[in-house]
């Protein structure tokens, strides 16, 4: 009788430290060993993509019959304290998507995540300049397998451009004119939206308009040296483009929202949309029949670059949770999803630039932004080197440019907000 208790209760003992064993939100189903199949816990912020995800994951699970991978997609806006909290505990995810720069580096810093130095061999392969997303600021490591890339350009209705007799720019006086020429015709030149949801996309509106003004990489390296600052002249002058531009925004542009200036795109209303890569897909979504063209802003007068550029930027990652009870299953996945099978799969499904090497997106129009890119591609430097610290200066500088479009600062003063508050925490040579 003895005997049998001390049997029962160290079933009981066993089955109690399985419960409390830590987990990324995985569990194994099957029976005896060897036949177990391991569920995956994988973590987004992209709600809307929950279909297109389910099918490229069909195709790693069929080449990894013992693993079965549970897509788990948040809101966007809710997503970074979700993973924070899930990563501290032990109810995270087994693999996370991360995001870029200054937004990885709390894991990073907590512990969080798995560095993947040496275990994800095809990284070696990746863009220098993509990888830079998934590091650690100030260990160097590799903490996610990049997934996507974005470029910055201005996306054009091919029909209004035809009907009324404009070419896609070669020139800034030539961007100028097509804008008058439009706006005459009652129809928005620019779709562009500064709302209380839309103040985001400012920075990025400005990249697309004065990256070349500002001087680009050039710039953008002498402000890392200290040998510049964000008020500079050239980069005061790329900000005042955005207030010269204003006339042939929509009207009120500082109470438009993104929805908003989506359907004036699809629906013919606006001829001109500056955006990122990212919009093409919904764009199409919502009119697949739009026909749709894109080109690289000229050089406005006066830039330091006289050649148009590409701005862009490492969108995120895929990391695995160092507390996962299955590492060696997470860290397949997150090898598989640096192959070109996946990269090809994400590319088609989900209409977006790969950040896998060697990946060709089928898209024509996506094909040629990612052209453009490695021909004349350009940091987005605010978010690139300047999300690191409180107050961050993308933040800053989307905040400081909605107020000088209702006329409460100008550009010099933009310049100036933005230079106050990097300098709280960033130390030109570290």
């Amino acid at each position: 009788m003895k005997r049998r208790w001390i049997a029962g209760a160290i079933g009981v003992l066993a089955v109690a430290l399985a419960a409390c064993a830590p987990g990324g939100g995985a569990s194994e189903e099957g029976g005896k060993a060897g036949g177990d199949k391991v569920t995956l816990s994988l973590w987004s912020w992209r709600v809307e993509d929950v279909k297109a995800y389910e099918k490229i994951l069909a195709k790693f699970e069929e080449s990894h019959p013992k693993i079965h991978v549970e897509f788990k997609p948040f809101q966007a806006t809710e997503y970074n304290n979700i993973l924070a909290t899930g990563l501290s505990g032990t109810a995270g995810p087994d693999v996370a998507q991360l995001r870029a720069y200054g937004g990885l580096q709390p894991l990073v810093e907590a512990g969080q995540l798995l560095p993947l130095d040496g275990k994800v061999e095809a990284l070696s392969g990746f863009d220098a300049k993509l990888l830079e997303g998934a590091k650690g600021h100030k260990d160097g490591k590799i903490y996610g397998v990049p997934f996507a890339y974005q470029t910055l350009q201005v996306l054009y209705n091919k029909k209004l451009f035809g009907d009324n007799g404009i070419q896609p720019p070669a020139t800034w006086d030539d961007m100028i004119a097509a804008a008058g020429k439009l706006k005459a015709a009652g129809i928005t030149p620019f779709a562009v939206a500064a709302g209380p949801d839309a103040t985001w996309t400012l920075p990025i509106v400005h990249e697309i308009f004065g990256n070349a003004r500002y001087g680009s990489t050039k710039f953008r390296d002498a402000l890392l040296s200290g040998e510049k600052k964000f008020t500079d002249p050239d980069f005061t002058a790329s900000i005042k483009l955005l207030k010269d531009l204003e006339p042939y925004f929509p009207k009120d542009v500082v109470a438009v929202k993104i929805p908003d200036v989506q359907a004036l795109f699809a629906t013919g209303k606006a001829a001109m949309y500056p955006t990122g890569s990212f919009d093409l897909a919904p764009v199409l979504a919502a009119n697949p029949s739009l026909e749709v063209g894109a080109f690289q802003v000229p050089p406005p007068p006066g830039s330091p670059v006289t050649t148009p550029v590409t701005p862009g930027w490492a969108d995120g990652s895929f990391g695995v949770n160092a507390k996962s009870a299955h590492q060696p299953e997470a860290l397949e996945l997150v090898k598989w999803m640096a192959t070109p099978e996946f990269g090809q799969l994400y590319a088609s499904e989900l209409k977006q630039l790969s950040a896998v090497p060697g990946v060709t997106p089928s898209d024509p129009l996506l094909a040629e932004m990612a052209k453009n890119y490695a021909a004349n591609g350009a940091p987005y430097t605010l978010l690139v080197d300047f999300r690191y610290g409180q107050p961050n200066g993308d933040a800053v500088f989307r905040d400081e440019v909605q107020k000088m479009l209702v006329g409460q600062t100008d550009a010099k003063g933009v310049a100036e907000s933005v230079q106050k508050g990097v300098e709280q925490w960033f130390k030109p040579g570290n």
